[in-house]
């Protein structure tokens, strides 16, 4: 498995962010990972990217251990952090420059041309990062958790900021990425994750309330315990979905 997530927790304070939760990514699948605010989803991605230790539970990357192998296990990961730290002094090429020679991409010229093709930064990638809009703002971030060609992409809300046109753009970046990549990407506009997820893991209140593919999930009765009950077989939106699992009515 690409990503292995075993019996994670994790506390601040006396608030338990995240709840022995257990889950599994194969090669290939873009899982949209769901929750409202504050339900842990950041919390175990940042977790699974080693920039946070869980409190018990193990996590593996393409089966490396993230504890104890914290530097091999982030050359797998490309992340897109919700909050998009970037040097806006910078400009867009030397930003993605200083990022590959982090990573210690070989060629880095050319995988600069191909990550700012690839995320549409062509019109705006001779403009420091400042002048940018958050829009394509977050394209420079994407480029640069691209820039090393990862086998795992952890997206946490990859489309803030975008305008419909460029949701478009970068959903079919997603997509395309899929085919040969792990995606676990949270986002709370749910048409993207209807039209790019294979599997969906929602998450609420620190614990994972279903974990099924996104047919079945559309299908299913449900209840609020974390397994899906196929009773009476209906189709509902995952909107409906959603509000079911984390208790607005």
């Amino acid at each position: 498995m690409s990503i292995h997530v075993s019996h994670i927790s994790k506390r601040y304070g006396l608030q338990k962010a995240v709840d022995d939760i257990s889950f599994e990514v194969g090669s290939g699948q873009i899982v949209g990972f769901l929750g409202p605010n504050g339900a842990g989803k950041s919390t175990t991605m940042k977790m699974i990217t080693g920039f946070l230790q869980p409190d018990s539970g193990e996590i593996a990357v393409c089966g490396i251990p993230v504890k104890g192998e914290a530097i091999a296990s982030k050359r797998k990961i490309g992340y897109l952090p919700e909050h998009n730290p970037l040097y806006t002094e910078m400009y867009v090429r030397e930003y993605l420059g200083f990022i590959a020679k982090l990573h210690g991409v070989t060629d880095a010229g050319l995988r600069i041309d191909q990550v700012i093709q690839r995320v549409g930064l062509d019109p705006e990638s001779s403009k420091r990062i400042e002048q940018l809009s958050k829009g394509y703002r977050q394209r420079v971030g994407l480029a640069a958790a691209l820039i090393h060609d990862p086998e795992v992409l952890i997206l946490d809300e990859p489309t803030t900021g975008l305008d419909p046109n460029q949701i478009v753009e970068i959903r079919e970046v997603i997509r395309e990425l899929g085919k040969t990549k792990t995606i676990l990407f949270s986002t709370h506009i749910l048409q993207e994750v209807e039209a790019l997820c294979d599997r969906v893991i929602i998450i609420n209140k620190g614990k994972i309330a279903v974990d099924a593919p996104l047919g079945e999930l559309l299908t299913a009765s449900l209840s609020k315990d974390p397994n899906i009950v196929s009773l009476q077989p209906q189709t509902r939106s995952l909107e409906q979905v959603f509000r079911d699992l984390t208790g607005v009515q």
